[in-house]
């Protein structure tokens, strides 16, 4: 009996093991695809097939991509955006659940049911070009940031983790004199380390990877933001020197160039990632337990 249950152990670690193998060659494909056809030249990078490493590396994609002025324009308005909307949405996230996470707060479930109201409808599209446009921030960085500020998602996921910290540690430090401000900054933030980890990083893949809010309220070219830049080269299947003048060798491979713009705009988030990945489970665990 042990024998059989020791050999099916082992068969579901070889299998799952496996299995686990599959799904990692998978997802690493796609980069590696990306990468060699960034380095592979004209003929190569237009080969239709697997690229699992270039026959002969050739620089010139990355070369054009990174001495064109619109990448670099690009690169500093996504950073802009990804920067100051992060840090905007942790810290209002963060002030605007803890007062939810309070029994005692008046009118707390009229709140919270308002909240959720908005994930369920919204103005829509008109509206809010209509609001964006009469608030004058066109052209504006805050139009790509003021909109989604706070998430109703992100909020409930904080504030369920605020009410899973002992309240016990609050009225100790209020025995001491701690205001609710003094509180919330020096014993629930602290604690709340993993779930603010876990929206700050949601919240930055979504500025880094959003392009339609650009294209809708950016008209001048000095505003546009990375992602913007990428699509025009992958669905208007032009390069960059052909339609905004910044100066790329139109002999080089489309192909190369496109491969070279991912990677360029994906390289910042994959550094990022795996210094926050570990928030995520415990983060996302603790702030669903209580409701």
């Amino acid at each position: 009996m042990m024998q059989n249950r020791t050999f099916g152990v082992r068969m579901f670690q070889a299998v799952n093991g496996l299995f686990l193998i599959a799904l990692m060659a998978l997802t690493l494909y796609p980069f590696v695809h990306l990468l060699s056809v960034s380095l592979s030249e004209g003929a190569e990078a237009s080969r239709i097939g697997l690229h699992l490493w270039p026959k002969s590396l050739d620089w010139v994609a990355y070369r054009e991509v990174l001495n064109s002025e619109l990448t670099w324009i690009g690169y500093r308005n996504t950073v802009l955006r990804t920067v100051i909307g992060t840090a905007l949405t942790a810290a209002l996230t963060a002030m605007t659940a803890y007062p939810l996470a309070k029994a005692y707060f008046p009118l707390r479930r009229t709140w919270i049911v308002l909240i959720v109201f908005t994930m369920i409808f919204s103005g829509g599209l008109v509206p809010n070009y209509l609001l964006i446009k009469e608030l004058g921030l066109l052209n504006s960085l805050w139009a790509l940031i003021l909109p989604g500020l706070i998430s109703p998602f992100s909020l409930l996921i904080v504030r369920n983790f605020f009410q899973s910290i002992p309240v016990s540690l609050e009225e100790s430090a209020r025995i001491d004199g701690a205001s609710e401000l003094t509180v919330m900054r020096r014993i629930v933030l602290p604690l709340s380390m993993p779930v603010m980890a876990t929206i700050a990083l949601w919240t930055a893949v979504g500025h880094w990877n959003a392009f339609f809010d650009a294209i809708l309220y950016m008209t001048d070219k000095n505003k546009l933001v990375l992602q913007v830049i990428l699509r025009k080269i992958i669905l208007e299947h032009q390069m960059i020197g052909q339609y905004d003048g910044a100066g790329l060798n139109i002999r080089t491979a489309q192909e190369a160039v496109e491969a070279a713009t991912i990677i360029v705009s994906t390289l910042p988030i994959l550094i990022v990632y795996p210094f926050l990945q570990k928030h995520f489970v415990k983060g996302v665990m603790l702030g669903s337990i209580k409701g």
